[in-house]
Order: C-alpha cells, then structure tokens, then sequence
C-alpha cells in the first residue's frame, strides 16, 4: 500500500505542472489565438522563478516572479500578433526559442544549485489518515491550484458573460467586434492568463519537481500541454484526465526501467524506447484527433486566425 501511494503521488507531481500549462494554453486557444511558444513561456517561468527563490529564500516572491516572467513572454507575443498581425505559428516558435536562450541566460550562474522544494501542505488529523491523508490531504498547494483553476476555467467559460464573449471571440471575431467587443483585449487578457499559468508551471518544476537548476528542465512539457488541449477537444475537464493520464505514462515508463529484470523478454526494451513513450502516444492521439476532424466539437472556428479592425 506505501508503494501504490509512493507511486500515485509522483503521478501526481508528474501531472501537475502539463495540466497547469494546459489550463493556461486552453483559454488561450478559446479566444482564437493559438500560442506555441508555452514550452518558452514555462522554462522562462522556472529560470526566473528559481532565481528569485535563490535571491530571495521566499518561495512566494518565487512563484510570483514566475507568473510575471510568464505574462511578460505573452505579451510579446500579443504585440506582435495582435498589434501587429504577425503569423501566429511562426510567432510561437520564436517565442519557444526565445524563452530556451534566455533561460539558459539567466541560469547560467545557477548550475548545480539547489533550494528547500515547496513542501506539502500539513492539515492536522486529515494529513495522517491512511492513504487518503497523503492522496488527499497531504498535497502541495502547487496541486490544489490546479485542480481550482480547471474548476474556475470551467464555470468562467460555460457560466460568466465574460466567458461567452471571449468564446464569441474565438468563434467567430467578425461578429464579436460588429457587436461592440474589442477582440484584442479580450484576447490579451486571454494570452495574460495563458503566459501567468504557463509560469507558475514552470515554478512548479523548478521549486517542486526538481528543486535545483538544470538547463532546459521543462523538457517538453510545454509542447505535450499543447497536445493536451486539443486531447481534451478544449474542455476543462477532459484537461484534467488527460493530464493525469500522461502524467501517469511519464511514470509508469521510469518503473518499467526499473523493473527490467522481471520483464518478459519481449518488453525488456532500450529506455531510451520506454521515455520517448508519452511524447509518441501524444503524436498518435494528434493523428487520430485531426482523422474525425470532421467531428469538430469544441474546437474554436478562429483558432489561429489573425484579426484587424481594420479589414
């Protein structure tokens, strides 16, 4: 049983910090703007986090710094595509690129140092029930946001007026604008919130998952959180068993390494086959996704079409 619970909370932390940077990428792609540059967006959230928490020994002021960093690679990106038309993807890509370098930049002087993680929170009686009281009670707060942030996903878009106008948006921009909504800022809000939750993603990594620097430590999450999102066909709670789902690939590919020994011999395969594991299952749920795309479903109509006021 302390096994099952060992490995039932590093899917936890596994799936944390993809269903973070999903959530964020989510409300993005639902007000029409496709962003591919989370994976940028993360590694820069987790350098400057790190760095603040070193400076600082707050892992607060971490966080914080993190979301920042995150909302100021969005709004670059908002600039150019938004203020100035730019090819979304492109636009993407090069914001990827720009949060890889740069990140290298700041951590430069940062190798090899580490910091006390974020610890779980302790509730008192609950935290020491059987099980329940580590699955349950004994999480760090890194977790708990995520699970509110999908449930005020969900009623912000299905249930407020500023969630049908941002999905207005996303549907159709012509109309949206005909009826007096400024598409832009409702779609820089939309990118704000995208670029804060990719960073506190990226905080997670660096002040949870791996407390100590490591040059390109989101290793691809920001790319599987994109996949995510179209996994979940743009619906909050299909996000968050996706997320656990994947998360829940990452690891059982680390305990079937381990467990080679007790393998039969035709699963005794190279690790390297065994962690490139969940980035192919995420090309084969993309392929099968865009085979029934005529079955759209959530799918945002404007998703990555560029809006003028002035066409």
């Amino acid at each position: 049983m302390d096994l099952a619970t060992a490995i039932l909370l590093t899917v936890v932390t596994a799936s944390t910090p993809l269903l973070l940077a999903a959530i964020g990428e989510l409300v993005v792609e639902r007000s029409g703007v496709l962003n591919l540059g989370v994976e940028g967006m993360m590694i820069m959230g987790a350098a400057c986090g790190f760095a603040a928490t070193l400076a600082t020994g707050s892992h607060v002021a971490g966080v914080a710094v993190a979301m920042l960093a995150g909302m100021a690679m969005a709004a670059i990106f908002g600039l150019l595509v938004l203020g100035l038309v730019a090819n979304q993807v492109a636009c993407g890509l090069a914001l990827t690129i720009l949060g890889l370098g740069l990140s290298g930049l700041v951590g430069q002087g940062m190798v090899g140092q580490k910091i006390d993680p974020v610890g779980p929170i302790d509730i008192p009686w609950l935290g020491s029930l059987p099980v329940v009281g580590k699955l349950v009670f004994g999480l760090d707060p890194f977790v708990y946001a995520s699970f509110a942030l999908v449930a005020g996903t969900w009623w912000f878009l299905s249930r407020s007026r500023a969630g049908l106008v941002l999905r207005a948006v996303g549907d159709n921009h012509a109309s949206a604008h005909a009826l007096g909504h400024d598409v832009r800022v409702v779609r820089f809000a939309a990118l704000m919130f995208g670029g804060a939750c990719a960073g506190l993603a990226g905080a997670y990594v660096a002040l949870v998952y791996t407390p100590f620097w490591v040059t390109g430590m989101t290793a691809g999450r920001g790319w599987i959180a994109l996949a995510l999102v179209v996994f979940a066909s743009w619906r909050p709670w299909r996000l968050l068993f996706g997320a656990y789902l994947f998360g829940a690939m990452s690891i059982g590919q680390l305990h079937l390494q381990a467990m080679r020994g007790a393998l039969p011999d035709f699963l005794v395969l190279p690790g390297q086959f065994w962690s490139a594991l969940p980035y192919a299952a995420t090309i084969v749920v993309l392929v099968l996704i865009s085979r029934s795309r005529g079955r759209r479903g959530s799918e945002p109509a404007m998703l990555g079409t560029p809006f003028s006021p002035d066409r």
